[in-house]
Order: structure tokens, then C-alpha cells, then sequence
């Protein structure tokens, strides 16, 4: 055992470029995306596979969404030749997106306990809801132009108002429940606004830097707080699940700040053994309990299912390959992947979890376009 034990790994490792290509749609990638491409040509297998998702948690139907339109919009930078495959589903999902939220209202994505208490800022509304449609709408406009101009700058104007309103600049998904996660990606829509129609909310995210920074950062580890009320104070400390996404959202609005949550995270949260890899829910120094988006914690190691899938984010995001290559490995061994007709799922995850490892796989030209586009606007 003492000698095979340690080779173990290299059963799993994927080979070099399997999960990710710097020229292209890696292999992994490609047959993950038939399979959701497949989800949304096929009305009936659409319903089947969200219904039974919805059943554990609303919100991962619309994080699925969002997560499949950033992972089509970097593969329309990637295989231009593929645009118009790849941009007629993603028009198909932001219409039946804005469709629902127009015939079931905000709370249609959202858990039940949404429906149990009173949002304090008033009319209610959550920025998990504004921020991840903003996000798929401008993700769509930064392929190519379409009527989507002013509903984004519409949105964006709502939720910086709100977020100005706020004690500490964040504004709620739940009822006093604001996340990190959430707001991050309200401020990477603003900027990707400002980039598309040349306006200069420069102040208010610089605003919403400093604020964050002293006001929701967990002192011993420096990391952010994952979630926390309206005033402000925290509810839950630094989460795997939450700060690998609101690292690569930060990434468009302060590289540094960005950066340094990161490292942070890595430092806190990494896990390691024999070659596999995978993140833990919680830094040593705070400890909750075990919720939707932790899933089941293993003991000994604290492995956390949705810390360890979003940490695919943060370590692509960041080139971290040694790490990415971990809990690649760490997939293929524990993930149960199946392929069929060239077409792969996990049997481990569901839809937005292979919609999170699919946006992984191919990420990095829409963020380049977002910078690309500052760049020039500055003239710099």
C-alpha cells in the first residue's frame, strides 16, 4: 500500500488541455456543453432536469442559467465560427429568464424562507436576482450588440441607487441577508456597463471598495464576509462556496483586491493530499454549519462539495494549474463522470454544478474583451 498509495492520483489525472485550452474548446468542455445545449433544445428533458433541481434549491435553476450564458459567451469568443449556435441559446435563456421573473415575480428563484420575513429596503427586491440577469444580459451585449442596451443601464442605475441607500453599500437577497457572493457580481455588472455604454461609475465602486474592505472583512483571515445583514453585521464568516466567485468577479474592478482574496482563500481553504485537491467551507479560525451551498461536509478533511466546485472558478481564473489540476483529478475520481453519445455529466453534480465546471473550462476571453475595452476607452 505504501507504494501504490501515493500513484493512486495518477489513475484520475486528466491529461494536459483535457479540462482547459488556451486556443480553443477543450474536449471536456465541448461534450459538457452538448449535453446543456441538448437541455435547452428539448423542452420536455429542460423540464425534467430543472424541476427536479428546483425541488432542493430555486436558486440553482437561475445560477445554472447564469453560469451556461457566461460559459456560451466565452465560447463565442473562442470559436467565433460557432456565434450564432452559441448566442441563439443564450438569447433563448435571458427571454425565458426575464419571462418568468415577469409572470412568477422576484421570488420564483428564490428559497422559501424569502417568503417568511420583510425586506428592509423597500420596494423589496433582491440583488441575486438583478445582479445575475445583468450579468447574462451584458455577457450577451460584449458578443455582439443587441436591443439589451437599455434594460442593463436601466438595471445598473436601480441597483447602484439601492446600493448607495445601504449602510455598507450591499444590498439584500434574502430579507437582512445580504451576500458577498451577490453584491460582487452587482459591481462587475456595473463596470462591464460603464465599458459597453461609456458611462463612469468610477466613484461608486471605489466607494464600494473601501466600504467593503472596512466594513465586511473577517479580521483574523482577511477574507470577506460571505454574508451578513443589511447594517452589516455578519452572519456567516468566509465561505469556499462564496469567495472563489466574488474573487473573479472583483477581477474587473480592482485586480489587486482580487488578487489578495485569492491567495487568501487559497491559503485558508485549500486542501491537498497524494495529488487530489479540493476546498474546505471554512477557514480554521470560523466554523458554521453545513447548509445548501456547503452540501455535506467529509470529515477529517472538510471537504465541501460547493466550495470544492466553485474553487474550479477561482483557480482558473487565476491560471492557479497545480490546483486546478488537484480538483480536476479529485473529479474524475469521486465525480462519476459518464459520457454518452460524446455528450458528459457528473452523476455527483447536477446542472448548475457542470454549468460552474463548464464555465471553468473555457473562461477568460470574456473578462479579456471587458479589460480590452477599458483599455481603449482610457486611451491607455
Amino acid at each position: 500500500m505504501s507504494i501504490w498509495l501515493p500513484l493512486m492520483h495518477l489513475l484520475f489525472v486528466p491529461a494536459k488541455g483535457e479540462f482547459r485550452s488556451t486556443t480553443g474548446i477543450s474536449p471536456v468542455a465541448q461534450k459538457l456543453a452538448k449535453r446543456h445545449l441538448d437541455l435547452w433544445s428539448d423542452p420536455e428533458l429542460k423540464k425534467q432536469e430543472l424541476d427536479q433541481m428546483r425541488i432542493s434549491n430555486p436558486e440553482w435553476d437561475y445560477m445554472g442559467r447564469t453560469f451556461l450564458v457566461l460559459s456560451l459567451a466565452n465560447m463565442c469568443l473562442r470559436a467565433p465560427e460557432r456565434k450564432q449556435t452559441y448566442l441563439s441559446v443564450m438569447d433563448l435563456i435571458i427571454e425565458d429568464t426575464q419571462r418568468l421573473l415577469a409572470e412568477e415575480g422576484n421570488l420564483y428563484f428564490l428559497m422559501d424562507y424569502a417568503r417568511r420575513g420583510h425586506f428592509i429596503q423597500k420596494p423589496a427586491r433582491s440583488i441575486f436576482i438583478d445582479g445575475e440577469l445583468g450579468l447574462m444580459i451584458a455577457a450577451r451585449r460584449f458578443v455582439e450588440e443587441n436591443e439589451y442596451a437599455e434594460p442593463l443601464s436601466e438595471r445598473v442605475e436601480r441597483m447602484i441607487r439601492r446600493m448607495r441607500e445601504s449602510p455598507v453599500m450591499s444590498c439584500e437577497c434574502y430579507p437582512d441577508e445580504c451576500w458577498m457572493f451577490c453584491n460582487t457580481v452587482a459591481v462587475a455588472v456595473v463596470k462591464m456597463h460603464d465599458v459597453l455604454d461609456g458611462a463612469d461609475h468610477s466613484g461608486f465602486l471605489q466607494e464600494w471598495l473601501s466600504t467593503t474592505r472596512e466594513r465586511l472583512t473577517h479580521w483574523e483571515t482577511g477574507l470577506l464576509y460571505s454574508s451578513y445583514t443589511y447594517g452589516g453585521e455578519p452572519i456567516d464568516g468566509p465561505e469556499g462556496s462564496t469567495i472563489w466567485m466574488a474573487a473573479h468577479c472583483l477581477q474587473l474592478v480592482d485586480e489587486g483586491f482580487a488578487t489578495d482574496q485569492y491567495e487568501r482563500g487559497h491559503k485558508e481553504l485549500r486542501g491537498s493530499w497524494l495529488g487530489f485537491a479540493w476546498a474546505r467551507e471554512w477557514p480554521a479560525s470560523w466554523q458554521g454549519p453545513p447548509d445548501v451551498d456547503s452540501g455535506p461536509i467529509i470529515p477529517v478533511f472538510q471537504i465541501s462539495a460547493g466550495a470544492s466546485g466553485m474553487a474550479f472558478l477561482g483557480a482558473a481564473s487565476f491560471d492557479d494549474d497545480e490546483y486546478y489540476r488537484g480538483l480536476t483529478t479529485s473529479l474524475m475520481f469521486s465525480g462519476l463522470p459518464v459520457m454518452r453519445d460524446e455528450r458528459l455529466k457528473f452523476c455527483a453534480s447536477n446542472q448548475v454544478g457542470d454549468a460552474v465546471l463548464l464555465y471553468s473550462t473555457v473562461m477568460g476571453p470574456l473578462w479579456e474583451e471587458v479589460r480590452k475595452r477599458d483599455t481603449a476607452r482610457k486611451g491607455t
